[in-house]
């Protein structure tokens, strides 16, 4: 049986991958690429535009991530690091609008406001508080707020037609905020990884496989239609979304040890309907319910997805045991260790708020659902909606010294210490912030090419801003975000 080598194989054909993959041929054109993939075509799984929300995380208009503190006020801290992370992305894809790797940005990014929304006295003071600790910093300078119902009528009118005059609203926005179609982008990707030469792409290939070799090298072993192949590889990296935990256990690193996932499934209510659609030019984000993960913050969205305009409202949470949308009911069972089975036992022990939420939310009607989108809607009809199976999000479950174990709704790099494989494990804010993990992912695992001036020079051409805080420099982020708005088509009109 013949032996292929490459210098990187990426496993999963989404938008980690395709992001990292771009992001080492840019550094260095020499490596030579494999990218596996177990469906019959890329972008299938989350990555696929009606199975994430498709917003441009920038903590403009997602209220989870500033908690309200116990004396009312509002901590920022959490926004302003997304919100510079964000930046970084929107450079990094500007760059290559610029170099001709990727087209004209409205096949995959459309300028769309992003809205926070909230009603009743107590919410409204909330947004009034989180406004005046976003609005005070640069990052946040052109965000506006209002109570003035004919102001908000004018920013979202599906939103406020049919609401009771008399209940307080408040809503703030952003202008440039936007909606990525993230299946679009990552196709866009693999197809200037192909267009480089030295790029394998494997469809319908499944890892059976991962074995570390004398030489320090990795083997992957695959099954395909063909029969069964063989990688080596100097570099490897899974970025198979919810499939990449039992990825990682079987390559065996320890620092793999002790992590376990607790998937979470999604539906959406989408709208097709012109007449309905052509309304609304927003992704209108609203408070989470008590016990909801992340991503389950209810949100009506515009989307613009392969050209065709939609609105999706959701999601709506529910639990299964697969850990991909195409995955195995068994999933979870395979994925139990004995260093794992502590962490989350425990982690089920004190969920039991998201476990009720869950319960709840899977025992949800097709009425109790467009009940909840007329808190966002009021004028909705029934026949303008139908529900669509979300992504599968699968959290990380870890080992924790006080607790015995956590959960976690973020993501995490797991690398091994010699830097040769790394997994992306988590689910929010997902796709993303695919341009800062897979940074941190070159940062962990290629130290000493990073460290050259070659590679410096070529991140800051990629990323302006590379080692840089656009957090402390107003000046830099005035110039890099003025730049990328207008290189991207996100100026307000």
């Amino acid at each position: 049986m013949t032996t292929n080598h490459v210098d990187v194989l990426l496993v999963g054909a989404g938008i980690m991958s395709a992001t990292l993959g771009v992001l080492l041929k840019q550094l260095d054109p020499s490596f030579r690429f494999c990218m596996v993939e177990q469906l019959a075509d890329v972008a299938q799984e989350s990555t696929s535009g009606w199975n994430n929300a498709g917003t441009g995380h920038a903590a403009y208009c997602e209220l989870n991530y500033t908690q309200q503190n116990p004396d009312g006020t509002v901590n920022a801290d959490k926004a302003f690091a997304i919100n510079a992370s964000f930046e970084n992305t929107l450079q990094f894809w500007s760059t290559l609008v610029e170099q001709g790797v990727l087209p004209a940005p409205n096949n995959f990014i459309n300028p769309t406001p992003h809205i926070s929304f909230v009603w009743g006295a107590d919410n409204v003071q909330y947004l009034r508080n989180r406004y005046a600790a976003l609005k005070a910093h640069h990052l946040f300078k052109d965000m506006e707020y209002s109570e003035d119902k004919a102001v908000l009528r004018e920013w979202m009118p599906l939103v406020m037609d049919g609401r009771d005059p008399d209940e307080p609203v408040a809503a703030t926005r952003v202008q440039y905020g936007s909606d990525v179609n993230f299946g679009a982008l990552c196709r866009y990707l693999i197809q200037a990884l192909k267009a480089k030469g030295d790029f394998e792409l494997l469809l319908k290939h499944k890892v059976k496989g991962i074995e570390r070799l004398e030489n320090g090298k990795w083997q992957i072993t695959l099954n395909s239609p063909e029969g069964e192949k063989v990688y080596t590889s100097n570099f490897v990296f899974l970025g198979a979304g919810g499939g990449a935990l039992p990825l990682l256990q079987m390559s065996q690193i320890p620092e793999g040890d002790g992590y376990g996932g607790f998937p979470v499934s999604g539906q959406w209510l989408a709208c097709r309907n012109p007449a309905v659609v052509n309304q609304h030019l927003a992704k209108v984000y609203g408070k989470a319910s008590i016990g909801a993960p992340p991503m389950s913050v209810p949100h009506l969205d515009t989307r613009v997805i392969d050209g065709q305009h939609a609105l999706l409202f959701g999601p709506f949470a529910g639990f299964s045991t697969k850990f991909l949308k195409q995955g195995s009911i068994f999933d979870v069972a395979l994925s139990l260790r004995p260093k794992n089975l502590w962490p989350m036992i425990k982690v089920g022990m004190t969920s039991f708020d998201l476990i009720k939420y869950l319960v709840s939310e899977v025992l949800q009607t097709e009425k109790s659902r467009l009940g909840a989108l007329r808190q966002y809607y009021p004028n909705a009809q029934d026949e303008d909606w139908e529900l669509l199976i979300a992504g599968q999000r699968v959290q990380i479950i870890k080992k924790d010294p006080k607790l015995g174990g956590k959960l976690e709704f973020g993501t995490e790099v797991v690398a091994a210490a010699d830097g040769s494989l790394a997994a992306l494990l988590g689910a929010s804010p997902g796709a993303s912030i695919a341009v800062p993990a897979m940074v941190q992912v070159v940062e962990k695992c290629f130290k000493q090419q990073l460290a050259t001036p070659e590679w410096q020079e070529r991140m800051k051409t990629l990323i302006p801003s590379y080692g840089q805080s656009l957090i402390e420099n107003a000046e830099l982020l005035a110039s890099v975000r003025q730049h990328t708005l207008s290189t991207l088509g996100l100026k307000a009109a």
